[in-house]
Parts: structure tokens; C-alpha cells; sequence
């Protein structure tokens, strides 16, 4: 085994954990998850069935990340954030079908804070900032800083995570990015 799980911690049959990954205390991986390489799993971490997660994730405590959701590469997911998975639910009717999930990306490199709600069926872009607390309700675009409830956009957010100026441009890294219709992009070196 070329991973590390902790001797408290579950993981079901038919899982596939890439090299070099850390789960740590009472975590649960599910049937069918696939979790790269290098990831870390803090305390309390439930992986639902099929989930797909990518290279290099952190996930802190206290997170579950439900069927329907998927991490690529580099996602941090703060302390007890939340994952939904089926935008009406009740008791009386469960949801039996995973056709009916709602499915949610969080592509590469975006972090989540803490206490964050991500509602299903939406997109995370790529190195998006989402404030701790905010309450994602549609998608947000690459590298945009979102916050509040419901999450609305407050600025741009660099690769490297640092607020970028009005010019676009990282005061921490020096890179420089360009406006984009609704979005920005990284410019040329």
C-alpha cells in the first residue's frame, strides 16, 4: 500500500486511493471513489459512492463529499464546507435514482473556506475563491472571489491566491491577467 489510512477510518470496497494520499481519523471512502495522488483527508471525511477526485486535494475536517460531486486537481475544501447533492430534498421521498443527483465540479485549483455551502448542479471555475460562509447558489467563473449569502463576486483572485489590483495584476507573484467578457485570463509571459 503506497498510501496512508488511519486505523480508524473506513474504506469500502472497489476504491481506488492514488499514491502518496493521507486519510486521516474516522474518514469513510465509499464504494466506487476514485481519489488521486497526494491528496489529504483530515478528520471526519465521508467520500460518497463513485466520487471522482484529482490529484493534490486538501480536505479538511468535518467535510462530506457527496455522489455527484467531483475535485480536479489542486482543490482545497475548508474546514466543515458543504457539498449538497439533490436541490429538493425530503424525508418522505428519498432520492433512490444517482441519475437524479446534481452534479457539481470544482475544477483545478479552486479553494473552498470554511463553512462554505455549495449548492448542486453548479461549477466551481478554476482557482475561484469561494469566502468562508458564502452560499454558492450558480457557477462562478475562473479565478473569481466569491462571498456572502448568496455568494456574489467582490474581485479576482490570482493562481497563487493573492486578491489581484485593479490592473489585474498579482502584487505577491507579479502575474498578469486580462479581462475576458465576464471572466479574466492569465496573459503571456
Amino acid at each position: 500500500m503506497d498510501y496512508f489510512v488511519h486505523e480508524s477510518s473506513y474504506i469500502d470496497d472497489d476504491v481506488q486511493i492514488g499514491k502518496g494520499t493521507k486519510i486521516w481519523h474516522f474518514c469513510h471512502i465509499q464504494s466506487g471513489a476514485r481519489i488521486g495522488e497526494q491528496c489529504s483527508f483530515g478528520q471526519n471525511v465521508n467520500v460518497g459512492n463513485n466520487v471522482k477526485i484529482g490529484n493534490y486535494a486538501k480536505v479538511q475536517n468535518n467535510v462530506s463529499i457527496y455522489e455527484g460531486v467531483e475535485l480536479e486537481d489542486h482543490v482545497f475544501c475548508g474546514p466543515s464546507m458543504v457539498f449538497t447533492n439533490v436541490l429538493t430534498p425530503r424525508a418522505k421521498y428519498p432520492i433512490t435514482c444517482k441519475e437524479l443527483y446534481g452534479k457539481t465540479l470544482v475544477k483545478e485549483g479552486a479553494s473552498i473556506g470554511a463553512n462554505a455551502t455549495i449548492v448542486c448542479g453548479n461549477t466551481i471555475g478554476r482557482h475561484a475563491l469561494i469566502g468562508s460562509g458564502a452560499v454558492v447558489t450558480k457557477d462562478v467563473p475562473d479565478y473569481a472571489v466569491m462571498v456572502g449569502v448568496p455568494a456574489r463576486q467582490i474581485g479576482w483572485a490570482c493562481e497563487c491566491g493573492t486578491i489581484l489590483d485593479e490592473q489585474l495584476k498579482c502584487k505577491d507573484c507579479g502575474k498578469k491577467y486580462g479581462a475576458n467578457n465576464e471572466s479574466i485570463v492569465l496573459k503571456e509571459e
